[in-house]
């Protein structure tokens, strides 16, 4: 008997007719004989409207109650999984995430897992229930719920799947797998059969909402083979592995644009040592992961100084802001300049490796097509640039072409 971690995002699971289908889904796992673990997400739109009511109450809410709010989307989408295999005559039990035995640091609303003690899991399977578990949330050892991050169900899943010794792990979503760019930007991106961790962790972290990053990270480490496919049919997706040799003759496996992103400058910094330090020590103090950052040269007359610009998540800027302008008499700069109309457009491939040019056919691309380019940042396999937000279709589209036909 094999033991199989399934994920389902929250347009799966986004109606009780979708949960109706989810069930059936995994009724046919378990009637094969398989043991069946299901991670579900909150139903699509729950999480949002969640945040959406926190905000009407205050503008920046205690990070420990948000996730308390938060982790009620992943429980009420559980208890119906559960009722949907009941209805059909399937045992199923549901599980938050502390009851699955997931425990995390205590950093709330982006916890990183610490340790899983599944062994209420396992009994539960072994007494031949179908196990449903909340995803994007768990517990610390001293009780406090915590939640993942957006996208965390993918988190658990992979995590689960580790720690149980699982024999396949499926990631379902509403796409059939992980394409060369979003369908629905670039009708003609074509899907992946396969795709290395690197290659898949780059992407997700670039804004291809197929994956969280930090989930992939997980698989990597730990080595677990997923398949990321559609809970809507039943076409083979797109596996997630090591990399191999075959993976490497492809330059460009993929192209992405975030429009989740946000872009501080800090201007007339004074160009001393320590002053970008204390910057971004204290944004990583308040837990915000700054992306892209650029220093320039400030114009103007007086001391020396400069312009420091950054990205990061969007829903990051107001904490952000708040903890620059407690910064600004100590440190001195001028003003902050927040712009949320940015986007950020990557190319990724394992290719990259032993290919050159491909950053100059990116830029060529983009000028073809009339988009300015504001930020650039490379890794050994990404190229990534910040361009204006209403430019960003035009910009895949362009670059798809050049790259990928």
């Amino acid at each position: 008997m094999s033991l199989i971690v399934q994920k389902y995002g929250g347009t799966s699971v986004g109606s009780p007719e979708r949960i109706k289908n989810v069930a059936a889904r995994v009724a046919k796992y378990r009637q094969r004989g398989e043991q069946i673990v299901v991670v579900v997400s909150a139903m699509s739109g729950v999480t949002d409207n969640l945040i959406k009511l926190a905000r009407e109450i205050m503008p920046l809410p205690s990070e420990r109650e948000m996730d308390m709010l938060l982790a009620t989307g992943e429980q009420t989408t559980i208890a119906l999984t559960a009722m949907a295999l009941h209805a059909m005559d399937m045992p199923a039990v549901s599980l938050t995430g502390a009851q699955a035995g997931i425990v995390t640091d205590g950093v709330h609303t982006k916890a990183k897992i610490q340790n899983i003690t599944p062994k209420q899991v396992h009994a539960l399977l072994d007494a031949g229930n179908v196990v449903i578990v909340a995803g994007f949330q768990g517990q610390t050892s001293e009780g406090q719920i915590t939640t993942l991050g957006r996208g965390g169900s993918d988190l658990t899943a992979i995590a689960l799947a580790a720690a149980l010794k699982a024999d396949l792990c499926q990631i379902y979503t509403d796409v059939d797998g992980v394409h060369t760019a979003d369908p629905r930007l670039v009708p003609n991106a074509r899907k992946l059969e396969e795709i290395s961790y690197d290659e898949m962790l780059e992407l997700a972290g670039l804004g291809a909402k197929v994956m969280q990053s930090r989930s992939v990270e997980f698989a990597k480490k730990f080595g677990v083979v997923f398949e990321v496919r559609s809970s809507l049919n039943d076409n083979p997706g797109t596996i997630v592995k090591e990399e191999t040799q075959s993976m490497e003759s492809v330059v460009i496996r993929g192209v992405s644009l975030d429009k989740n992103q946000a872009k501080i400058t800090l201007t007339a910094v004074p160009d001393k040592p320590g002053a970008a330090a204390r910057i971004f020590r204290a944004l990583g103090d308040a837990n915000i992961n700054v992306d892209m950052i650029v220093q320039t040269a400030s114009h103007g007359s007086g001391a020396p100084a400069t312009d420091i610009s950054f990205t990061m998540d969007k829903p990051d800027l107001l904490k952000a802001r708040k903890v620059l302008d407690s910064l600004k008499s100590e440190v001195g700069y001028r003003e902050v300049l927040a712009d949320e109309k940015i986007g950020k457009l990557s190319i990724v491939g394992v290719g990259m490796r032993s290919h050159s040019g491909v950053a100059a056919k990116m830029f060529e691309a983009l000028a073809h097509a009339g988009i300015n380019i504001d930020m650039i940042s490379t890794s050994e396999i990404k190229i990534s640039v910040i361009i204006d937000l209403a430019s960003g279709e035009d910009a895949v589209k362009a670059v798809h072409h050049t790259f990928l036909g």
